[in-house]
């Protein structure tokens, strides 16, 4: 087949954020915009010649167009084989288990993650080195300084691989495997965890539990894992069958979006544990019965109760946060004499850590959870980490988590999205509340002094690379904390997340419902930077 050369111009707006590139489907289908990105994100990468390239994707919209692309350009760029999840379906974790497992240079993961799908919908493309992790900052500038001055790309003839179709196939001279998307997955989460222990736990009569998969890609790993291989009862996964448009739904594991879920695990006979995962499968929520656990104080009781399970028996070395994650993780690895890091937003910011040995357990708080397994954060393998916690402690979730709080206090946390704000109404708004950073530090808020105020600037330990700019932080001298910064991860206007922390050790002080624990704090933000003000937004679109 010959390798064809295809004139192009460039387009302005393919800078990566902080999981890729994501658009509206619309916006990828425009003549050349894909094949521009691929081309640019090939060319930030090298002598690509003879390396092996795993792709997949989590199954929305236009992702098997968008895989035979990528096949037909790898081929015409040089790469001699390509390692393709069947019917074009890999999840995030999944791909970077992949990656890592076969050694291959890196790999194109199609995903917008938790954002809706369809033809009206959101797509994503993003690009993981060789350890599995998503492009360090270098790549993805060298990605999008390539963008914008393409010329041409590379493709050959066009040609159809069979997705469908397990098995070898030729492609211009490239050598595409298609495998089974969950094969090598379920096999590591086979080294990691005690299986014969949750296999006794979920076959127990009195357990229940259910998985919403949300129409998404960790419909098959569920399923494969939980029900078949596990012994779950047949049905504990719902929405188990991944749909281009996620089943006209918004595939985001918190209490808004999985409102199926939720219903069920606060309702009068709620199973005993509550999971979900989103579009790409490298997010979770835990759900107890008539019990939410927050991201934060996840991450901290997995921490706290790794010797549970067998790949952490030895001991963690550190556990890394993102910055707007609570600090409950913090004060699990003071009291485990371990290294604690503070990161910006981005997993990629994890990846220096786990790979020099600097931390084992990573965490963010918008139901990201991963470890050193692979270089993803991984929905269903924290439900197995949660799962293996409650076959060895025989407790119920509320009960571990109510005993954590008690031996570590509680760090009361909730964020507030205020989604599609134009973006210059947004954009002012943190300009004008970081200007007036400098003189709050002394004064009080909410009762409360503030010690610090910032624009946070992360230096990376390994590397000593710097990251600037990475969201407002207002500290107060009793350890609460205020946060405002804009996602990177939507694909209109602009989404203001706000967090608010405040720590309680009071014994008596424990049980508060969240939001009238903090709602001092949560009324002084909305003053201080004018939200309801300036949006003209009376609440928040979604709160966790």
């Amino acid at each position: 087949m010959a390798v064809r050369t295809i004139a192009t111009i460039p387009f302005n707006d393919q800078k990566p954020g902080t999981s890729g590139l994501r658009k509206k489907v619309t916006v990828f289908q425009q003549t050349h915009y894909l094949e521009n990105f691929v081309q640019s994100t090939f060319d930030s990468l090298g002598d690509v010649q003879g390396k092996v390239l795993v792709v997949g994707g989590d199954g929305r919209f236009y992702n098997e167009h968008a895989v035979q692309v990528i096949l037909n350009m790898a081929a015409a760029n040089g790469f001699s084989r390509a390692i393709v999840g069947q019917n074009g379906l890999l999840s995030t974790p999944a791909a970077s288990c992949v990656i890592r497992k076969y050694h291959a240079f890196g790999g194109i993961i199609l995903s917008a993650s938790h954002n809706p799908a369809g033809p009206n919908g959101d797509f994503g493309i993003k690009y993981n080195i060789s350890n599995g992790g998503p492009a360090p900052e270098g790549i993805t500038e060298a990605i999008f300084a390539n963008s914008q001055t393409i010329s041409n790309y590379k493709i050959i003839d066009e040609a159809t691989i069979s997705l469908d179709v397990i098995g070898t196939q030729s492609l211009g001279g490239m050598t595409v495997d298609i495998i089974d998307p969950v094969d090598d997955y379920a096999d590591l989460m086979a080294e990691l965890f005690d299986f014969d222990a949750i296999s006794a736990l979920l076959t127990d009569e009195s357990f229940q539990m259910r998985f919403d998969a949300m129409h998404a890609i960790t419909g098959p790993y569920a399923k494969e894992i939980l029900e078949n291989k596990l012994g779950a009862k047949a049905g504990t996964v719902i929405n188990g069958t991944p749909l281009t448009d996620f089943g006209n739904g918004h595939p985001d594991p918190n209490l808004t979006y999985a409102k199926e879920l939720v219903d069920e695990m606060f309702s009068d006979n709620a199973p005993t544990l509550g999971a979900a995962s989103d579009g790409d499968g490298d997010r979770n929520m835990i759900l107890g019965a008539n019990f939410f656990v927050t991201p934060s104080d996840s991450l901290a009781v997995m921490a706290a109760n790794a010797q549970s399970v067998p790949a952490y028996k030895s001991g963690l070395t550190g556990i890394a946060r993102s910055m707007p994650t609570s600090q409950a993780p913090d004060r699990v690895a003071e009291k485990l004499g371990i290294e604690s890091h503070e990161t910006p937003t981005g997993w990629k910011f994890f990846g220096n850590l786990l790979d020099a040995d600097r931390a084992t357990l990573c965490g963010e708080e918008s139901f990201g959870t991963g470890s050193n397994h692979i270089r993803e954060k991984d929905g269903l393998w924290a439900v197995l980490f949660w799962l293996n916690i409650l076959a060895v402690r025989k407790q119920t979730v509320s009960e571990i988590v109510g005993q954590h709080w008690l031996e570590y206090g509680r760090n009361y946390y909730t964020r507030h999205d205020y989604e599609s704000i134009p973006s210059d109404i947004a954009k002012q708004l943190m300009v004008d509340l970081e200007a007036k950073l400098p003189s709050l530090i002394g004064r009080d808020l909410a009762g409360k002094t503030v010690g610090y105020a910032d624009n946070f600037s992360y230096t990376d330990p390994v590397d000593n690379s710097i990251s600037s700019n990475q969201g407002l932080r207002i500290g107060f001298e009793d350890g609460s904390r205020i946060i405002l910064r804009l996602s990177g991860t939507g694909t209109e206007g602009a989404t203001l997340r706000v967090y608010i922390e405040s720590y309680e050790d009071d014994e008596n002080k424990l049980h508060q419902e969240t939001q009238s624990a903090l709602q001092a704090l949560i009324s002084a933000t909305d003053e201080l930077a004018g939200i309801t003000s300036r949006t003209g937004r009376t609440e928040p679109t979604v709160i966790t």
